[in-house]
């Protein structure tokens, strides 16, 4: 099982598609095992992005990230990381493909609506950013498991 982190960012908050993008994840089979919600400081968004901090679109990022709220979301899966970076598309949304979360609700490569973690090492830092707090993740199985794997062949069980 993967973990990774999901943003919905604030472009996708002020457009009320909270409730439906969530619902594409749950529906995916992927385990929700954290959620908050907030506008969050520039210091996090900062370190958040630090592997940018020498573009030129850095500090214009941290401040749309800041601009207003955002939900971070942890999420649990067999391959997780990339089942979610394929259900989101590409970063501009003119060119992600129709079924994917940008394709289908995004018109722009700025105001793309969600982040994902882009690999393990990404994940583990991200998620230890916005869920520092281990408390803040949810260890639990749902009922729906062996409807989603088959928990024989996939998870050893």
């Amino acid at each position: 099982m993967e973990r990774s982190l999901v943003l919905f960012k604030p472009d996708a908050v002020q457009r009320g598609l909270v409730g439906t993008l969530l619902a594409r994840f749950e529906a995916k089979g992927l385990k929700l095992i954290g959620m908050k919600m907030r506008t969050f400081p520039a210091s996090l968004l900062e370190k958040h992005y630090d592997v940018h901090k020498e573009r030129p679109f850095f500090r214009g990022l941290v401040e749309f990230m800041s601009s207003g709220p955002v939900v971070a979301l942890a999420f649990e899966g067999i391959d997780a990381i990339s089942v979610i970076r394929t259900m989101v598309g590409k970063t501009n949304s003119r060119e992600a493909a129709p079924g994917t979360i940008r394709g289908d609700f995004g018109m722009s490569f700025s105001n793309n609506l969600v982040h994902a973690s882009d690999g393990a090492d990404t994940a583990q830092f991200e998620l230890g950013l916005w869920f520092a707090d281990a408390d803040e993740l949810s260890d639990w199985s749902p009922v729906s498991e062996p409807w989603v794997y088959n928990v024989a062949e996939e998870l050893g069980g």
